[in-house]
């Protein structure tokens, strides 16, 4: 035993160096950038060991930053022995090999970018998840491809036999062609999941059931409400981009309408653009929403700013002229001033706490309200034989008064536009049976529902 030294097989984090630059047009200031870029860091498993920051009107284009400060960077990492330097805005490609060049390895030079897309390999559970995610990063990649074969880049300036097939360019375009050849299958095999998930968000618009997507800054509590509201076991934690895939669950209203929640993938500012076009997919199904719900941690003193990010990503995926109610989540963090001062710059909004059930009775109301507004009061009787279509009046419309009568399921409801379109041809007069319809129209309207009683409007 006295041979073999023990050694720990925990892994060791890395000391990361944060450098941000101030260019005075953000409405997020640099410090504040930063710490989010350490809470970044830090979920993907760093020690952040140092935060530097200079103002500047515009980027150096050769090292982003000036070169007094690119001498000093060189010092801290020396000093401080860090693995890794962390920018809290994207580089060039030439800027990244510069500042490599110049640090030295084996420092790695990354950017904002290339952190979020890191975390966000680890985040993705699903296929498609991954899929998305692995194209952002070849996308993020393939500009960057460089230097790998440069040691055979000298046999081209020979001259002689074979110059002019020089075996580093070669191999560098191989590279890039394999790449280019990789997202050209990831985005067929992507556009195939888009065409599935579109056939089932028409299923569900078919369906008549009426649908809410929570959206919100990362790790503003959305898992949290999903779990409070259906019961799940979604998984949630108290870090960033917790959840990357978008989870659906069915709940009951008190009323007795059926709807459906989607958790989706949390935003933040500089959200990368490779990443929001990669997951268009999944934020179609915000796109298909009737109702968005914009989850807010409240107790952040940034929340403003958070909300107007949110906001901002909902404009580029054209999602921003859906109803949209914001809840303020987190109140129980909150003393009654604080609370006083959110409702005061959110007065429509609803304050609950998903972590202890506060305001998620008041928060189900609100939403019962958005779900039958626009809807229209009808009377209708449904024939004992039309088993599919009684189920879709309990479940998808609010019952107001029913009875059983000799024709059938005489109800009152209150029914979406959808709904009623599906139900008119069954419609009579508070007191007329007589003029129930007739067994054609009933029949007609029959034969267009599927065995799940979705209606297909042949």
């Amino acid at each position: 035993m006295g041979r073999f030294k023990p050694f720990s097989t925990t892994p060791v984090r890395e000391r990361a160096i944060l450098v941000g630059v101030d260019f005075g047009n953000s409405q997020w200031t640099c410090e504040e950038s930063l710490a989010e870029l350490a809470r970044l860091a830090e979920t993907d498993g760093a020690e952040v060991v140092l935060t530097m920051s200079q103002k500047l009107d515009a980027p150096v284009p050769k090292t982003f930053i000036g070169k007094g400060k690119v001498e000093e960077l060189c010092s801290y990492v020396r000093n401080l022995n860090a693995d890794v330097v962390i920018f809290d805005d994207e580089l060039t490609p030439s800027q990244q090999a510069n500042l490599e060049k110049i640090v030295g390895e084996p420092t790695k030079i990354i950017d904002r970018t290339a952190l979020i897309l890191d975390i966000f390999g680890v985040h993705a559970k699903t296929h498609e998840g991954r899929l998305q995610v692995q194209l952002a990063q070849l996308q993020y990649v393939l500009p960057r491809l460089r230097g790998m074969w440069s040691h055979l880049v000298g046999e081209q300036t020979r001259g002689g036999i074979g110059s002019r097939f020089g075996q580093g360019e070669s191999q560098l375009e191989v590279d890039r062609r394999l790449v280019r050849s990789r997202i050209s299958t990831l985005r067929r095999e992507l556009d195939r999941l888009a065409r599935r998930r579109s056939v089932q968000s028409k299923a569900r618009w078919d369906s008549g059931v009426y649908r809410v997507a929570l959206v919100g800054y990362t790790n503003a509590g959305k898992s949290t409400l999903l779990n409070r509201l259906t019961g799940s076991n979604v998984y949630a934690q108290d870090e960033l981009f917790a959840t990357l895939d978008p989870t659906t669950r069915a709940l009951d209203l008190e009323e007795g309408r059926k709807i459906t929640l989607t958790d989706t993938v949390g935003f933040i500012q500089k959200l990368p653009t490779m990443l929001v076009e990669s997951f268009k997919s999944t934020l179609a199904e915000v796109r298909a929403a009737d109702l968005i719900l914009l989850v807010v941690d409240a107790s952040d003193p940034h929340r403003e700013l958070e909300i107007e990010a949110v906001r901002s990503v909902l404009r580029d995926i054209d999602a921003s002229e859906i109803r949209c109610v914001t809840v303020l989540n987190k109140c129980d963090l909150l003393d009654e001033e604080e609370k006083r001062a959110a409702m005061l710059a959110h007065p429509d909004a609803q304050p609950i706490s998903a972590l202890d059930g506060q305001g998620i009775r008041a928060l189900l109301y609100r939403i019962a309200q958005e779900a039958a507004s626009g809807s229209v009061t009808i009377t209708v009787l449904v024939p004992y034989e039309k088993g599919l279509l009684m189920k879709m009046v309990h479940e998808r419309c609010q019952v107001m008064r029913e009875s059983f009568v000799q024709q059938g399921l005489l109800a009152t409801v209150k029914a979406d536009r959808r709904m009623a379109a599906t139900l008119e041809p069954y419609r009579v007069d508070e007191g007329g049976l007589e003029e129930c319809p007739g067994d054609e129209q009933q029949d007609g309207l029959v034969d267009n529902i599927d065995e799940q009683g979705v209606p297909s409007h042949e």
